[in-house]
């Protein structure tokens, strides 16, 4: 599944059904540039998620909505609701791992 670009306007609607990751990231962070392959291959290999990315330098509205401090943040939401987040980067068996934790 594609990996959704995601700011103010559709952010909400993206998460509101089903089970979603959103990626807070910026373009010129280190770590979310080692994290973005891991995330990417993980949205291509786990079905009934859905993917997002979220750049917290055009969208400081939803990093400051989900007080997102330190990036990557990874936040795991059920039904528009979070169930799960973490800080740092995650490799793709991290990824796995909370998917089956938080859903």
């Amino acid at each position: 599944m594609a990996i959704k670009i995601l700011n103010s306007k559709s952010f909400n609607e993206f998460i509101k059904k089903g089970n979603a990751i959103v990626d807070f990231y910026a373009d010129w962070c280190g770590p979310c540039k080692i994290m973005a392959p891991h995330f990417e291959k993980a949205s291509e290999q786990i079905k009934g998620v859905k993917f997002g990315k979220v750049d917290v330098d055009g969208n400081q509205d939803l990093a400051q909505r989900f007080q997102v401090m330190s990036i990557p943040t990874t936040i795991f939401f059920k039904d528009g609701e979070q169930v799960d987040r973490h800080s740092g980067a995650l490799s793709e068996d991290d990824i796995k791992k909370t998917i089956g934790k938080a859903f």
